[in-house]
């Protein structure tokens, strides 16, 4: 009564179901590896808040790629801002969804080597071309805390860096590229400013990044492999329905060929 396993129908189906259940499963893995990533990033993210402040040149120097294992790390720096050659970072997000840009404002070290400081997020100008009204950066030497960054690439951050911009607006936080255009030493990396606080509140401070929620990535691992199991299960009670109304059928045209009636054509439930 299996025979109708062999039609053309029942053997699409069947590769269709064999095709899936593979796809289900790692599909399920994918998202459990990110529900991973995140637990660990999360676990790095606490861990590196909560330990003391160095000085920014224990972690970093010219050229250097900030290491995965020291991103959001408490560093110190003291210097002067050098305003002349600040410049804003286009298409930041506040902590509360108002579009704008970021203040990233040189600080010239004793030594004369320069760091990043992205002293947080002000309102864009009306027109994005001009250059937004920037609240004065404190003068003289001053004692800078932050979270050390790696510097963006539009690999890790999707933003692509658009060129022909406006003087001294550019799309990402890159220390190389500020190093050409100032012609100076600068620091691989830079510090997402956290202290001192700006006079005003403004430029508003970047927030201590999210370390708390997982997402659902587990939730959703769970339901691919539950759907792959699913897949054997439902290609089970299909076959044995097919088999059920299949033997109804041959009955009904037994009892109608009996009675001397003309059967009514079998269909298939598939």
């Amino acid at each position: 009564m299996y025979r109708f396993l062999l039609s053309r129908q029942w053997v699409i189906l069947t590769l269709v179901a064999l095709a899936l259940i593979p796809v289900m499963i790692e599909l399920g893995f994918w998202q459990f590896h990110r529900h991973e990533r995140r637990v660990a990033q999360n676990a790095l993210i606490a861990d590196n808040l909560a330990a003391k402040p160095v000085p920014v040149e224990e972690l970093t120097s010219p050229g250097h790629t900030v290491a995965r294992a020291d991103y959001w790390r408490h560093v110190t720096a003291t210097g002067t801002f050098d305003t002349a050659h600040e410049v804003v970072v286009r298409r930041r997000v506040s902590a509360d969804e108002r579009v704008g840009v970021h203040v990233l404002t040189p600080l010239v070290l004793k030594d004369g080597k320069v760091v990043l400081v992205n002293r947080g997020w002000i309102p864009a100008a009306g027109n994005q071309r001009d250059y937004p009204e920037v609240p004065p950066a404190p003068k003289g030497e001053v004692t800078v805390t932050g979270r050390l960054m790696a510097d963006e690439t539009t690999g890790a951050s999707g933003i692509k860096d658009l060129k022909g911009l406006p003087d001294r607006q550019v799309m990402l936080v890159n220390s190389a590229q500020q190093a050409a255009l100032l012609g100076r030493t600068v620091l691989g990396g830079y510090i997402q400013q956290t202290a001192p606080e700006p006079a005003g509140g403004s430029p508003e401070l970047i927030p201590v990044p999210d370390h708390d929620s997982i997402g659902a990535h587990m939730a959703y691992a769970v339901q691919w492999w539950l759907f792959a199991a699913g897949v054997p299960i439902g290609w089970v009670v299909l076959a044995r329905r097919e088999k059920r109304d299949r033997e109804t059928a041959a009955r009904e045209a037994e009892e109608a060929e009996e009675a001397g009636g003309t059967p009514e054509p079998a269909t298939a439930s598939v």
